[in-house]
């Protein structure tokens, strides 16, 4: 039961935001959906949404969700030492952001599932390495428990698991958070042409009043 409400997250993102793009036509003029779970409370509906954070970047800075506030930003997981998934996830996801260079307003948060090993240098010397950084993209660690606990939240898998590539079992999905917190879209960070559609996304984000 622990995922159950990641795997109906799961399901409602896929019907309603990137859907397979050989077979989904992409309507440029629809408003990008709220995605997750909801409930109405006094007549009114409430949205899921990013849950709170405490981390440490990779410049040792404290980083909470005070440093989105009133902007949108793009959430993935990952670890520095992954063999499959992460290198193709992180191209395609520096591809994003240069793609909205000269949109400072949008920001990245890629938040490290291996604690143990991914300290604060570690993040450094990545960020430097894929050449990208602060202020605009945030590699981030913290307690482990809590970057497990809040990953469903953000719509994304984390934990440890020993038969895994690595010893972590993750998804390399791209999450999109708008300045209110509400999650509004995702891809398959491994597929290009989900990616592509990502990014339609976020311009449809970035131009909603």
């Amino acid at each position: 039961m622990k995922y159950s409400f990641f795997l109906i997250a799961t399901l409602i993102l896929f019907i309603l935001s990137c859907g397979n793009p050989d077979t989904v036509s992409y309507d440029e003029n629809a408003r990008l959906p709220i995605l997750g779970e909801r409930a109405f409370e006094n007549g009114d509906t409430v949205y899921h949404t990013a849950p709170n954070f405490d981390f440490i970047n990779q410049d040792s800075v404290s980083i909470s969700p005070a440093l989105f506030a009133n902007r949108p930003y793009i959430v993935d997981y990952f670890f520095t030492t992954c063999p499959t998934i992460c290198p193709r996830v992180k191209a395609e996801e520096i591809r994003v952001f240069d793609y909205f260079e000269n949109r400072p307003e949008l920001g990245f948060l890629s938040v490290s599932i291996d604690a143990g090993k991914d300290k604060v240098y570690k993040l450094k010397e990545y960020a430097e390495k894929l050449g990208v950084g602060t202020p605009r993209w945030q590699f981030v660690t913290g307690d482990e428990d809590h970057i497990y606990d809040i990953a469903n939240d953000f719509f994304h898998i984390a934990q440890k698991d020993p038969d895994a590539p690595g010893g972590f079992d993750h998804d390399g999905r791209l999450i999109l958070i708008d300045k209110n917190k509400h999650i509004r879209a995702f891809c398959d960070g491994t597929d290009a042409k989900q990616v592509d559609r990502f990014i339609k996304d976020v311009e449809k984000l970035l131009r909603e009043k």
